[in-house]
């Protein structure tokens, strides 16, 4: 995975340097200099590093932005006291209700906070194993902020455990009973996308914050602890019930035995698991094992906001349908894989017209002499 991320920083970092793009496209420099290289490399200094690498070797080259990376460090010391002190996290909550949060962290802070985000990102490519078509194809940015949740919800769970999301931790929404009844009405096919014309905050809102579809109020009370809580006229409180589960813990330890994770087509997860009534219990739906299945983060949404459609079929097999109301398939064929001799026929016809030898990227000055790292590192100052 770092060889992958590093290959794909050296591209980002060529798109900004056009003449060491050039040299590296036609074979002049090979990819361990170019590696060294975009570590530092802007475009007031590339026509120095395209001489060094051209003149030196991979070797020269490393140990010159390393000897570089070093000075720089240590002039680093004082801004690094006041980016301690420069600190801080604001965040606050858009016009649609979306949380906008703006931090300034120190640099080792926020390498733990990448490195946690990086860990969760890949965490989700590996239990969110769909094929492709089944959902289009998320952004980076996107992934990142799921992962913070994610980082979020695995903090609020102090210790390992496989139980849902009503046991880890609360987040507090109200809804009234008419928000949670308004589903697809009957004669809508399974798997098309509602819409609430009326967003009253009073119907949907979580605590302390802005509104929320009633279609995400109807996900989140799939499996959750429900407290009744009897209102006047005026708002005023009249009574309140105890607080009671939409999946007592007895059917939700037999869901996870019979279940053991995510039951969308193709899914692997075995983590954030929620339960989903197939009939919402608003509905009227049962909370039975012959009602309910489990369901990711991701694919609970699908189902819920996205427009996907899970229902029982014949025989009771659990069905799940597409936004376009067609039934997905349990597996899917891979796509098929050029042979080897296409391969390198497409090889061949992109580098035909590079005039690349054994002696494209042979170092100009190789009988070894040493360098003088102090003239050369303080070139790159000037």
């Amino acid at each position: 995975m770092h060889a992958a991320r590093e290959k794909v920083r050296v591209a980002n970092a060529l798109a900004e340097l056009p003449k060491m793009s050039e040299r590296f496209k036609r074979g002049e420099l090979s990819y361990s200099k170019v590696r060294a290289m975009t570590r530092i490399a802007t475009t007031d200094n590339e026509d120095y590093l395209l001489m060094i690498a051209r003149h030196g070797t991979a070797h020269h080259v490393e140990k010159l932005v390393s000897q570089y990376r070093r000075c720089v460090r240590l002039q680093d010391t004082i801004n690094a006291n006041e980016q301690y002190k420069a600190r801080e996290l604001h965040y606050h909550y858009d016009e649609n209700g979306s949380l906008v949060i703006i931090a300034t962290l120190p640099a080792e802070q926020a390498a733990v906070i990448m490195k946690a985000l990086d860990r969760a990102m890949d965490s989700l490519d590996t239990n969110a194993d769909v094929p492709a078509g089944t959902s289009e194809h998320e952004s980076i940015s996107t992934q990142r902020a799921d992962a913070l949740a994610q980082i979020a919800e695995t903090y609020l769970n102090t210790s390992p455990s496989t139980t849902s999301t009503a046991d880890r931790y609360q987040v507090v929404v109200h809804v009234t009973p008419q928000t949670l009844k308004e589903g697809p009405p009957p004669d809508v096919p399974a798997g098309t996308p509602q819409k609430h014309p009326n967003p009253d905050p009073n119907l949907s809102h979580i605590e302390h914050a802005p509104h929320i579809a009633a279609e995400t109020s109807r996900r989140i009370a799939c499996d959750c602890s429900i407290i009744k809580l009897t209102e006047d006229e005026n708002a005023q409180p009249l009574s309140i019930s105890r607080k009671s589960r939409s999946i007592p813990p007895s059917i939700n330890r037999a869901l996870r035995a019979r279940d053991q994770g995510c039951r969308f087509p193709g899914c692997t997860s075995t983590e954030f698991i929620d339960g989903h009534h197939i009939k919402h219990w608003a509905d009227g739906g049962e909370t039975s094992l012959e009602n309910l299945v489990q369901l990711c983060r991701r694919h609970h949404r699908l189902v819920h906001e996205g427009g996907f459609g899970c229902e029982r079929g014949v025989g009771g097999k659990v069905v799940f349908r597409d936004q376009r109301g067609e039934v997905l398939a349990d597996w899917f064929r891979l796509p098929s894989i050029a042979d080897e001799k296409n391969t390198v026929e497409w090889i061949e016809a992109r580098i035909s017209d590079v005039d690349i030898d054994s002696e494209t990227c042979v170092p100009l000055t190789s009988a070894g002499e040493k360098m003088d790292w102090n003239l050369a590192v303080g070139h790159l100052f000037a």
